[in-house]
């Protein structure tokens, strides 16, 4: 089964049942491939025999937007490290978005967009080096919002991105 839509007039997507999908705009058309990928040594949640969310999505076109799911500071045994502690906790998600990059071919520099939840902002505003040694001066745009609790109640901490590699 097909699905027809018209986008802003600039052109028609094409979305079929599979992963593949093209895209016609302004009558070319572009092959579209969505990947969903679960980094080796990242804890997968299951649900029904199958995985209940994917770390990381990629959408590859002209150039491959990289989806990457809030990460949590979950080691591979899915346990949350360093309980009331921020930096540690910091610490290991960065180490998980790492994995997620790498798992789709992207770099810290490709990161275009973060969205960080945090349950104690001002414990997180003191941890500002550990994110800055991963994407030094190359800043995405940002959000940061404090929230009453996780998926995880010890859980600190949630970020995830939006990565674009050409």
């Amino acid at each position: 089964m097909r699905l027809l839509q018209t986008v802003e007039d600039r052109g028609t997507i094409v979305a079929a049942s599979s992963a593949l999908m093209d895209i016609c705009y302004r009558g070319r058309v572009m092959a579209m491939k969505v990947d969903r990928i679960q980094p080796a040594g990242m804890n997968v949640r299951i649900q029904q025999g199958k995985p209940a969310y994917s770390h990381v999505v990629t959408v590859t076109g002209p150039s491959k937007t990289i989806y990457i799911a809030g990460q949590l500071a979950r080691d591979a045994e899915g346990n949350i490290v360093g309980p009331g502690d921020m930096r540690a906790q910091l610490e290991q998600t960065f180490k998980n978005l790492d994995a997620c990059l790498k798992a789709a071919g992207a770099t810290w520099a490709d990161v275009v967009k973060t969205n960080t939840f945090v349950t104690d902002y001002q414990a997180f505003s003191q941890c500002s080096d550990v994110r800055m040694r991963y994407f030094g001066v190359a800043s995405p745009t940002s959000t940061t919002i404090q929230i009453g609790g996780l998926a995880q109640p010890e859980a600190m901490v949630e970020i995830e991105m939006i990565a674009v590699v050409e």
